[in-house]
């Protein structure tokens, strides 16, 4: 399980309010304010490039888009005639509160039931996000990381110290919001700090496994989803998009991995060896205490909506009883396909149900599927010169977000995506 980059967003208002009224025809605003708020909300690129054809398509428009994690282009009209806009943006996390707002509107206008110009009015007065509240950003860390501990196999101790290392991930976080030199570093800083602090009490307090709290710990920054949306990206033949969303996870997972080593280091040298310790075995029941706990922070640090904290629930049930299934069947890696393909299927048919966006289920589906812990693994052990086993489990990490990948683009072909879905 991994989540990745859940930084606090700022509150920023970022769309063009009337940077593009150079053209009196309202739809290219529109378009370019819509192109903005889908990626503010999290959409991934081949998604955002598909939804905005189409929305140009339904307006009349000739419209060409490229999209990559930190820039928009975007095309009107055809040869000489054509106008060129582009607009440079940062990766954010996913907010599927906003999301389903934006999408509500876009809809409205795609089946022509709301005009382009009453459009933007609601766009514009649904794309003022204020900031998260800290206190639930913290908390939200903090339940993410107990959870995690408990599906990495920790018992009661480690799920208590992960819980305490998330808790304090999540106050950095905060901080790293409102200090952009903090923010640089924030994945090596939270690691160092994370790391250190796990060696250091386990060597004062013992009884648990420093290990795996720690890596529990860090769980919310491994960029697990980001490896998996790049690869679903150069599947579709997004290469830019794909290659450089994948350069950018590979390097948080090298900041991490040195900024764990350097903190379990330091507090080595500073207090002595750690001994190690093997977590105790846990009642069954625990897991779906732990299910539970991980829909929350999901809800929690994605910034849904209250109403649909349930059905974040049964999705992230859906994806472990479908993993677990798999994973017997079909080995641990290749199992990933089974939930994968599951958590596609039932976000498509809650869409069609409650008409609100598909990501709603599937982001938080996915994320107890993404291979993040295990690319941490292997960083960890080329580190500490074990280069065999980095590589072996490198590739464990490429075959189980392959597989991963897989199965969303089969429950796409079995049951396609609706527009704005």
């Amino acid at each position: 399980m991994a989540t990745g980059e859940f930084r606090v967003r700022t509150g920023e208002h970022r769309l063009s309010t009337g940077e593009y009224r150079i053209n009196a025809d309202a739809r290219i605003p529109f378009i370019m304010d819509l192109a903005l708020a889908l990626q503010d909300a999290g959409y991934s690129t081949h998604r955002l490039e598909e939804a905005l054809t189409a929305m140009s398509d339904r307006l009349g428009l000739t419209g060409q888009y490229f999209v990559t994690p930190t820039s928009i282009f975007a095309s009107f009209g055809s040869g000489i005639t054509q106008s060129t806009y582009m607009m440079r943006t940062a990766p954010r996390p996913q907010n599927l509160g906003q999301l389903a707002r934006v999408t509500a509107v876009a809809r409205g206008v795609l089946s022509g039931e709301v005009a382009v110009a009453e459009g933007m009015k609601q766009l514009m007065a649904v794309s003022v996000v204020p900031d998260p509240k800290p206190l639930t950003m913290i908390i939200g860390h903090g339940l993410a990381s107990a959870a995690a501990a408990r599906f990495l196999g920790g018992a009661w101790p480690e799920m208590g110290m992960a819980a305490l290392g998330g808790l304090g991930i999540g106050a950095l976080a905060t901080t790293a919001a409102r200090l952009p030199n903090v923010a640089r570093v924030y994945e090596f800083l939270a690691a160092f700090l994370c790391s250190a602090a796990m060696t250091l009490l386990g060597a004062l307090i013992g009884g648990y496994s420093v290990w795996l709290a720690t890596l529990a710990g860090l769980i919310v920054l491994i960029p697990g989803l980001t490896l998996t949306t790049a690869i679903t990206e150069l599947a579709t033949s997004h290469l830019t998009a794909g290659t450089t969303r994948m350069a950018g996870a590979f390097m948080t997972f090298i900041g991490i991995g040195f900024g764990v080593a350097l903190g379990h280091k330091v507090a080595v040298l500073a207090v002595g060896p750690v001994a190690a310790v093997v977590p105790g075995a846990m009642p069954v029941l625990v897991n779906w205490l732990a299910l539970g706990v991980i829909a929350i922070a999901f809800s929690l640090l994605l910034r849904a909506d209250r109403g649909d904290i349930g059905w974040i629930l049964l999705s992230a049930v859906l994806a472990f009883v479908s993993t677990r299934l798999g994973g017997s069947i079909l080995g641990p890696e290749m199992g990933v396909f089974l939930g994968a393909l599951a958590v596609g299927l039932g976000s498509n048919l809650f869409y069609r149900i409650t008409r609100r966006p598909a990501a709603i289920t599937m982001v938080p589906g996915l994320l107890t599927l993404v291979p993040g812990s295990i690319g941490f693994r292997s960083i960890s052990a080329l580190l500490d010169s074990q280069i065999v086993a980095g590589i072996d489990t490198a590739f464990s990490m490429v075959l189980t977000a392959v597989s991963l990948v897989a199965g969303l683009l089969t429950s796409a072909a079995i049951y396609p995506e609706e527009r704005f879905a």
